[in-house]
């Protein structure tokens, strides 16, 4: 296995740049995820690595090796994609044997490797059957098996389980981190589901627009985003939040929310005002239920919505701005009920006119 690095990558087609300036460091052995919305070049850098997309300036290397020109079949990656690219004619044996033989593999070689990575993904019932008589897991196991089989440096993941229904791809993110614990492999994988990212990644790279938003372990990216679009993608529901006006003050300093005073519980050492608009994030699991008049802040449900073990009210401030509060599965409010809500100033975020965070 090997570590992937990037250096001042650029990619641009025609006069759209896809890609910035995107400097970035795996190290041998992560299960790394891109995450991020349609169009934030995640699957542009993922293709890139592969050899798939060539880059308009930078450097990529793949353990000790510069690989930015080489050619993708001697790069030692492997690719897996989301439509499973199975050979529909072919035996599920033959579509894990078929790249091996057109590299030269010896047969004795290719039929060890097929065995071990049917033992590992639990296929060795299946390698006499055809894409069409498989399930859409099954499949997506055979194309990750058809990855093992070529021994890569690198495998790469392109969104492998979007095709997926809901519970099958629970199932098989588990399957995956269970490969990766086993393999010990570097692994980087594509998908624009925040949940997928928090639930199998080592490190999250954050894209947005092209450029590196934010770099490190999930829960560094849950509990300290750089910016209001980090902390707007990461965890679910999303971020509330709410536009407000910094007060300093001798005891800590506090924003303003309409008429509504809220501490921040530190002292910021941020001039009045702060050179614009200011932005309080705070996710919907950290706010508390009180009775109205309470809390901090006082809104009116107008939906609710009850999952069993949870439920999520969406409620409406005096100032018309919406909220999102996950509460538990038990609580039974009907619309147009009036609420408080505490806010836990440790609890709470806080974004500059530019985006970035204050409080990190």
């Amino acid at each position: 296995m090997a570590r992937v690095a990037f250096a001042n990558v650029d990619k641009f087609y025609g006069p759209v740049q896809a890609l910035s300036d995107v400097s970035l460091e795996i190290e041998d052995g992560e299960f790394v995820v891109f995450v991020g919305p349609s169009g934030c070049g995640k699957s542009t850098l993922l293709r890139s690595v592969a050899g798939l997309e060539s880059i308009s300036s930078g450097v990529i290397a793949i353990g000790d090796r510069e690989v930015t020109h080489v050619a993708p079949s001697d790069r030692g990656v492997a690719m897996v994609f989301q439509s499973y690219a199975l050979y529909p004619h072919m035996t599920v044996r033959a579509n894990m044997e078929f790249g091996m033989k057109i590299n030269g593999v010896a047969a004795a070689e290719r039929s060890a490797r097929v065995a071990e990575a049917a033992r590992v993904l639990q296929l060795e019932d299946l390698l006499e059957r055809r894409p069409a008589q498989l399930s859409g897991g099954q499949r997506q196991r055979v194309a990750i098996g058809r990855a093992i089989v070529k021994e890569p440096q690198v495998f790469l993941f392109d969104e492998p389980l979007s095709n997926l229904d809901a519970k099958l791809r629970v199932q098989m993110r588990v399957e995956l981190e269970a490969l990766h614990e086993q393999l010990g492999a570097t692994m980087i994988y594509v998908t624009h589901d925040q949940v997928e990212a928090m639930t199998m990644a080592d490190k999250i790279v954050v894209l947005n627009e092209g450029r590196v938003e934010q770099v490190g372990p999930p829960m560094d990216l849950y509990n300290a985003p750089a910016s209001e679009f980090v902390a707007g993608f990461i965890g679910a529901p999303s971020m509330n939040f709410l536009s407000v006006a910094l007060v300093p003050g001798g005891d800590g300093d506090h924003v303003t929310y309409g008429a509504v005073r809220i501490p921040l519980g530190r002292t910021l050492g941020l001039a009045l005002g702060h050179d614009g608009p200011l932005r309080l994030g705070i996710r919907p699991e950290h706010l508390r239920l009180t009775e109205a008049g309470a809390g901090t802040l006082d809104v009116d449900v107008e939906v609710t919505e009850a999952l069993g073990g949870e439920t999520y009210l969406y409620s409406r401030t005096g100032e018309g701005d919406r909220l999102v509060i996950k509460a538990d599965g038990d609580t039974a409010l009907s619309p147009g009920h009036k609420i408080g809500l505490a806010l836990d100033p440790k609890r709470l975020h806080l974004f500059g006119a530019d985006g970035r965070s204050l409080l990190t």
